[in-house]
């Protein structure tokens, strides 16, 4: 008799192992998308023109709204077009201080209020700004969030550039031509009250995006994540994980340089300026 040539149904059947962890579909998952229907509008500074780069442009604040999804208040600010017969309303971040009706000026030749738009290059050294840009025209990257600002350490006249302090301790250097507002952002404090309960929690993460419950991998099955399974929750493998592990298995401290609770004073703190 001939053998058949056809494979057996076992064989057809691939192995497959376990699931696509959590923090791969969060890549490609419409479930994890921003909420964004109830927002009011990207949060930036004017876009950069000649009124900014060689005197000023005056605006007025007609409200400060709340923006779902983030701690600090937006400031509605109305400025008339330098080119055509409209008004142009930019959504700027509220600093402490602001108020309706208050006049805000952007420019080079700007006075150094709080709310107003400088060049980094007209503020002194030691001066708090917020929403500052890290390059020319990108309209607002660092100190943005509820409270934060950002120190003015040092300007070098000869590179064009400035030294920033910025909310997280850390020191950077950005060009004296980019645009910051002066002041600290208004809703600072937000994290003083505990949140207690896991209602509050809940409402707080549904405006934002699908984050919040955060389910540890150890307590999970060994199909939803390496560190799942096991008798006891225990990892029983390393936390620390290579960079370049393959993204099922990029779970726990990606790329570690140390491990374990910080002692001692932290040395970046301790430096000259």
């Amino acid at each position: 008799s001939v053998p058949s040539t056809t494979p057996s149904k076992a064989s057809q059947t691939c192995p497959t192992m376990g699931k696509y962890v959590q923090a791969q579909r969060k890549g490609k998952s419409p479930v994890f998308k921003a909420h964004v229907r109830t927002r009011k509008g990207a949060v930036k500074l004017r876009p950069i023109d000649y009124a900014e780069k060689h005197g000023y442009i005056r605006g007025v604040i007609k409200e400060i709204i709340h923006d779902p999804g983030r701690g600090a208040p937006v400031a509605k600010v109305q400025f008339l077009n330098a080119y055509r017969y409209k008004r142009d309303t930019e959504l700027l971040i509220a600093t402490e201080g602001m108020y309706t009706g208050q006049f805000i000026y952007c420019g080079k030749k700007a006075t150094l209020d709080v709310g107003n738009v400088l060049p980094l290059r007209s503020v002194p050294e030691g001066t708090i700004v917020c929403n500052v840009e890290a390059h020319v025209g990108d309209r607002g990257s660092f100190a943005r969030g509820s409270g934060c600002f950002a120190v003015v350490v040092s300007h070098d006249e000869e590179k064009g550039t400035t030294r920033l302090r910025l909310p997280s301790g850390g020191k950077k250097t950005v060009p004296s031509d980019v645009r910051a507002q002066i002041g600290v952002v208004a809703g600072g404090g937000r994290t003083d009250k505990p949140l207690l309960k896991a209602g509050r929690a809940y409402h707080k993460y549904a405006v934002k995006r699908n984050c919040w419950p955060k389910i540890r991998g150890v307590a999970k099955n060994p199909v939803e994540h390496p560190h799942g399974g096991g008798n006891h929750q225990h990892i029983g493998m390393p936390s620390t994980v290579a960079k370049d592990r393959p993204s099922g298995r990029k779970v726990g401290l990606i790329g570690a340089r140390r491990t374990g609770r910080l002692r001692g004073v932290k040395k970046t703190a301790q430096d000259k300026d």
